[in-house]
């Protein structure tokens, strides 16, 4: 284990009468949720029971194309995985970046296809199959329209709501959806975790469906009884189309900073994809906070109603945050309406930036209809959110945390909320995922080592690359902190050994932050995922130290 110390000794440590816990004793009401142990997840998309049946001639008309010989076929379902292809699907072979689906087109043709979708480049291969083929030139950006045809239009049975922006769109998410469920609402949720079709829980594999799941999943929640629906929409998901054949009753702005400069070309690049989302194709309003320079240029340019809100209490925002108590287990404000109207809301996770989050759901379900005062109350209720700020607790006199914090800003913003409640030392484990964004990496590392009395670097997803360079540029980050203003640097590839080298380290009254995976449960090292949860590793090491401390 490599070791930075600073020339000056330890820094001032927070003072004052903060407290030392995170939040109530465990099974409190501010207790925070666990995400579900893998084997409580179905492990498949799901699909409606009941299938309408669609004339293949009628997609053809819709696509604009002339339908495909095959005589009369009905469809009853589409899937882009060849792999997952039921009696009567559409197969949408899509061109890939190594291979094309419609190299895959014969196994779909074994499992039952119906009919492939595909571009002039697969239509060959399609055809060898004997399937009727329809050919358009981009078939990503028409399997969203079928998939809603097919399904019957599901999305319009249900209240939309799609929460955009860098930070928060999951805590907002989970936020939205206890409101929803104080209002009476039966409530689904879609996002990074998991997606949830009341008790039900899935895996999920991404922010943002493919398009073909999403439509069948809106399918799902209409079959049973679920009425609203409160969804993660991703840069992603607005280029790729994945949200194609969607038109949100609300979309929410949270905020805009420098992620996935690897998809996009720049900021500009990106603002482009999240504003996508305020445009009549993509909804019907918009909810923006006024607080992010992004979000004020958002507000002027959405070509739908903008409502803006603030939670810094702006003059100029319709909605806005005052008295904002700021507390060890969440925040309380005074939300303050348009027309005057004031109550108060509690911010059931701590930070300003969960102010912030509290204030867009409340906002968000005031303007899709509900009572701002009975959405205040469903959001304060809510226990937590899977992997952010998710506390640990194996009875050690110190707090201990994990969270999905994997940016710059999304760093210190922890880490400065952490320091308020944090009596000690904090100690921070952190790493930064390979094949990302590579110019994080080295801001990562020095607001670590600037912020945390401790900073253990180490590994996050490496993925394709060497950990151990991703490693260097964090650290040659760490190094550019004066001296003065340091922590202790510790550097260990082994993210295991990283978490029990934060633990040796806490003493009464620190706080422990094992940051970047939040919910995650595996560890993505050269294309092999391998179990890993920071929560379950944390506490392991938290009892083998308090073991050994007793031993």
């Amino acid at each position: 284990m490599t070791t930075i110390t600073p020339d000056s000794g330890n820094r001032k440590s927070n003072s004052g009468d903060a407290r030392a816990s995170f939040g109530p004793a465990a099974g409190g009401p501010g207790t925070l949720t666990a995400v579900p142990h893998a084997d409580q997840y179905r492990t498949s998309p799901p699909r409606p029971e009941q299938a309408r049946p669609t004339p293949l001639g009628d997609l053809a008309a819709r696509l604009g194309i002339e339908s495909p010989g095959g005589g009369l076929v009905d469809v009853s379902g589409i899937t882009h995985d060849s792999r997952a292809v039921r009696p009567g699907d559409v197969y949408a072979a899509l061109p890939g970046a190594r291979l094309h689906g419609a190299d895959f087109a014969d196994q779909a043709a074994g499992l039952g296809a119906a009919a492939v979708l595909t571009d002039p480049a697969g239509a060959e291969r399609a055809a060898a199959t004997g399937l009727p083929v329809l050919v358009v030139e981009d078939p990503r950006g028409r399997m969203g329209e079928l998939a809603a045809e097919i399904y019957g239009r599901p999305g319009t049975d249900l209240l939309q709501i799609g929460i955009t922006g860098t930070s928060g769109k999951t805590t907002t998410a989970y936020l939205v959806e206890g409101g929803l469920k104080a209002a009476g609402h039966r409530s689904g949720l879609i996002g990074t975790v998991e997606m949830r079709i009341g008790d039900e829980r899935i895996k999920s594999e991404r922010t943002t469906p493919e398009a073909t799941d999403l439509q069948a999943l809106f399918a799902v929640m209409r079959e049973r009884g679920v009425d609203s629906v409160a969804m993660e929409v991703s840069s992603h998901a607005l280029v790729l189309g994945r949200v194609d054949g969607c038109v949100f009753d609300v979309a929410v702005f949270n905020n805009l900073s420098p992620e996935h400069m690897e998809f996009h070309t720049d900021m500009e690049d990106y603002f482009a994809a999240k504003a996508q989302l305020f445009t009549p194709k993509r909804s019907k309003q918009g909810v923006v906070n006024l607080d992010d320079a992004y979000g004020r240029r958002l507000a002027k340019e959405a070509s739908v109603p903008v409502v803006t809100f603030s939670a810094e209490g702006h003059p100029d925002a319709d909605w806005r945050a005052e008295d904002v108590e700021l507390g060890a287990f969440g925040s309380t404000l005074t939300v303050v309406g348009p027309q005057g109207e004031r109550f108060p809301a509690t911010a059931p996770l701590p930070g300003p930036f969960n102010v912030a989050n509290t204030l867009a759901a409340i906002v968000t379900l005031a303007v899709a209809g509900l009572d701002p005062r009975t959405a205040a109350e469903g959001v304060a209720a809510v226990p937590g959110v899977p992997g952010r700020l998710e506390r640990v607790d194996a009875g050690q006199p110190y707090l201990a945390v994990v969270d999905y914090a994997h940016k710059t800003d999304a760093v210190e913003s922890v880490l400065r909320s952490l320091r308020k409640v944090t009596e000690g030392k904090i100690h921070i484990v952190l790493g930064c995922g390979g094949d990302r964004d590579t110019t994080k990496r080295g801001p990562m590392g020095a607001a670590a080592a600037r912020l945390a009395d401790t900073a253990v670097l180490t590994s996050d997803n490496p993925r394709s690359e060497d950990p151990l360079a991703i490693l260097a540029a964090m650290l040659a980050g760490a190094a550019e902190v004066p001296a003065h203003e340091r922590g202790d640097v510790l550097v260990d590839a082994d993210r295991a050994a990283a978490v029990a080298a934060a633990v040796a380290r806490a003493r009464p009254g620190d706080t422990v932050l094992v940051a970047g995976k939040g919910h995650e449960q595996g560890q993505d090292i050269a294309g092999v995922v391998r179990p890993f949860d920071d929560r379950q590793v944390l506490r392991e090491a938290i009892e083998r130290s308090l073991k050994n401390s007793q031993g």
